[in-house]
């Protein structure tokens, strides 16, 4: 650069001499001198040696060296200052885009923590449905073996109320009014059935036939209409086991009831015997009535 600069003070130095005609020669070798005194040693050299030369030709051919030298310099110059302002856009361009870089990267390290953030609560999520799903599964199978252990134990119900015997019954003693009194005791016969699952009661013959081995309810109501004894016998097998009166005076009807529970086996007979000189009195009404059920087999 100092070469540079000493070459172009020598160029102003030569252009002033060369306004004072071809006499100028000695004026030439004041301004080297001159220029001696400022320019750079090295310059300095270079140009005393050519003015010691003995021929003038030879040194403006050598000013013209330095001035296209200098062109080609300030040409060279004017590129390296093109390229250095095209490096600073460049430049200003990269640091703009670094600064978007650095922007953008930031935003992005946001979005990544809100993701993250919900991520972490969606896996929170996720366990807290597997736990449930857990949960329900376990109650799930829970559920199933109770039903399947309801539906055995339906199943083994049907299966016992399927062969668990049916009795019960349900009857009235006639349409022809009163019956009785007699002379003897005589079998009542309840003829008027309305009930009679298991057909354990035969209207033929008033007896009440236990099919199993059990427990059995029994119930009879007694109605009379007429001066005098009304009553019954109850009768297992051949055996008086309940004796049943009531007088009656006015010619209103009169009733009571009674009931009685037993334990029968299969084959067991159960009736009613209206005793002598009893009366009883019976319509379309049903006044008088005789009936049964089986609790339960033993």
């Amino acid at each position: 650069m100092r070469v540079v600069v000493g070459l172009l003070l020598l160029l102003l130095g030569l252009c002033g001499s060369g306004a004072q005609g071809d006499g100028g020669g000695l004026g030439e070798v004041g301004e080297i001198r001159e220029f001696q005194e400022t320019a750079p040693r090295d310059a300095v050299e270079e140009l005393t040696e050519q003015t010691t030369k003995p021929t003038t030709p030879d040194i403006w051919a050598e000013v013209r060296a330095v001035r296209d030298m200098v062109v080609k310099l300030e040409l060279y110059v004017e590129l390296l200052q093109r390229d250095n302002s095209d490096l600073q856009t460049r430049l200003s361009s990269s640091e703009s885009e670094l600064l978007l870089s650095k922007s953008r990267i930031d935003q992005l390290e946001r979005e990544n923590a809100v993701q993250e953030t919900r991520l972490t609560a969606t896996e929170s999520k996720t366990s807290d449905l597997e736990k449930k799903n857990t949960d329900l599964q376990t109650r799930l199978s829970s559920s199933e073996s109770e039903l399947v252990l309801s539906k055995s134990r339906i199943d083994q119900l049907e299966r016992e109320n399927a062969e668990k015997p049916k009795v019960a019954f349900y009857t009235a003693l006639t349409d022809a009014g009163y019956v009785g009194p007699q002379n003897t005791d005589i079998t009542l016969k309840y003829s008027k059935v309305f009930t009679n699952i298991g057909n354990a009661y035969n209207p033929a013959t008033g007896f009440f036939t236990a099919p199993v081995k059990g427990v059995y309810y029994l119930q009879f109501t007694v109605s009379g209409n007429h001066t005098g004894l009304m009553g019954v016998y109850v009768f297992k097998n051949n055996q008086r086991i309940m004796y049943n009166v009531e007088w009656k005076e006015e010619t209103l009807y009169k009733y009571f009831t009674n009931s009685v529970i037993l334990e029968l086996l299969a084959g067991d007979e159960i009736h009613l015997v209206l005793p002598s000189t009893y009366s009883l009195y019976d319509d379309g009404d049903n006044h008088n009535t005789f009936s049964g059920s089986l609790l339960f087999p033993l």
